[in-house]
């Protein structure tokens, strides 16, 4: 039968209750007969309880010690669901990311996997023994020291746990039942999608739809793990079949847009009358990157006097030091003024079907300014546009563009 992974949230796991329920699940796969591999993440709440725990200890901690306090949390999960399996009758045995082992950089906090022995998971499968692993960490070899990968690092792990030993598919179990056009919070007439291309989903992953962590998808599309997005709270002996998340070519009808992403995370930095100059975008953006910053929807207009102006989005977290770089920078820079927003919203729409389509994003610019929405920035690529609009228009901007584009349609 089938070699699956298998990965349950935090939500999916938040008490003994909800761990019985994934139990079920689990125990209905391996009836099938499939070989499964189980991760998990901690139970929710219980990793932001450890890091206030860490930061209670000291401001400033060692980050050596934050990974080996807050991977703690997948330990008890992994350590309670091998358990519960075990109380059905399953033969099932906890691995945390070290056992495996899951090789990471060294990047304490948001380690990057650099390899991974699945021989050992494997050699489970032929004792028909359910492996349950801990998400979220690994170990770097050199130091031999617990790692974490940085939040959501539990998609990341299943994700790379089912490359490593060539699994038929991976299934994402979380607490909605796929990948939906839009927030159905937002638009209730929002649709779950039978398919996403892995562009689009990575794409919607990293412009706000909070489904899926950006690293996992991208791993999933580098290696062709075929991945489901999944409900843990529909029916264990009833599951409906989620979203696959696939190669485009899998996909047999495109839509022209497949959906609509938005992101309360942004904040808007002005530069006026910076001096037109070669060198001065250089001395803008390379201290922000050393900061670890990260930049989007850049904006330069040019005037005739050898001035431009330069806006720019960075998180909302990194606004104030982003100013005070800038500030410190002026002398470098040269500009007359700085200028924030933090009350911005960036609202996307995303699809594959854009390359072969005229006109999509000037059909939502159209749009927007009939509701009398002003656009800030706008930034595009091959397969979705962004634009950067007043937060009060969040709700209307994404049924509007929901809307035009036919996604309220059954």
């Amino acid at each position: 039968m089938a070699r699956l992974v298998m990965k349950f949230g935090g939500t999916s796991v938040a008490d003994l209750e909800r761990i019985e329920n994934v139990a079920r699940h689990v125990a209905r796969e391996a009836k099938a007969g499939h070989s499964l591999a189980v991760v998990v993440s901690a139970m929710a709440g219980k990793t932001n309880e450890l890091v206030s725990w860490c930061k209670e200890a000291s401001p400033h901690y060692d980050q050596r010690e934050y990974d080996t306090v807050v991977a703690s949390g997948e330990q008890v999960t992994a350590g309670l669901l091998a358990i519960a399996l075990q109380q059905k009758g399953l033969a099932a045995r906890s691995w945390l990311g070290w056992q495996i082992p899951i090789l990471t950089s060294d990047a304490h906090g948001a380690a990057r996997i650099v390899g991974i022995d699945g021989s050992a998971i494997v050699d489970g499968f032929s004792r028909n023994e359910i492996a349950v692993i801990a998400g979220f960490q690994g170990i770097h070899k050199e130091s031999g020291r617990i790692t974490t990968l940085g939040r959501g690092g539990s998609d990341t792990s299943a994700v790379a746990i089912a490359a490593a030993i060539h699994a038929d598919r991976c299934d994402i179990y979380t607490d909605v039942d796929g990948v939906y056009t839009t927030d159905p919070r937002i638009v209730p007439k929002a649709r779950r999608l039978d398919r996403v291309a892995f562009e689009e989903m990575l794409e919607m992953a990293s412009l706000g739809a909070k489904v899926m962590q950006v690293r996992s998808v991208e791993l999933a599309m580098v290696h062709k793990v075929k991945t489901f997005v999944r409900s843990s709270f529909d029916d264990p002996a009833n599951p409906q079949p989620g979203t696959l998340i696939c190669d485009e070519e899998d996909i047999v009808e495109q839509q022209v847009v497949t959906g609509i992403a938005f992101s309360r995370d942004e904040a808007q930095i002005t530069l006026r009358r910076v001096a037109d100059r070669p060198g001065v975008a250089a001395a803008i953006f390379m201290p922000l990157a050393d900061a670890n910053i990260n930049v989007d929807m850049i904006v330069q207009v040019a005037s005739d006097d050898s001035a431009t102006d330069i806006t720019f989005t960075v998180p909302t977290a990194d606004f104030d030091r982003a100013r005070l770089i800038l500030e410190k920078q002026k002398p470098q820079i040269g500009y007359a003024a700085l200028q924030g927003a933090n009350d911005v919203v960036k609202i996307s729409a995303i699809g594959i079907g854009m390359r072969s389509h005229a006109g999509v994003a000037a059909r939502a610019f159209k749009a927007l300014s009939e509701k009398g929405i002003n656009i800030r920035a706008i930034t595009t690529s091959e397969i979705k546009f962004s634009v950067l609009i007043d937060a009060a228009y969040t709700e209307l901007a994404v049924r509007t563009l929901h809307a035009i584009y036919g996604l309220d349609k059954t």
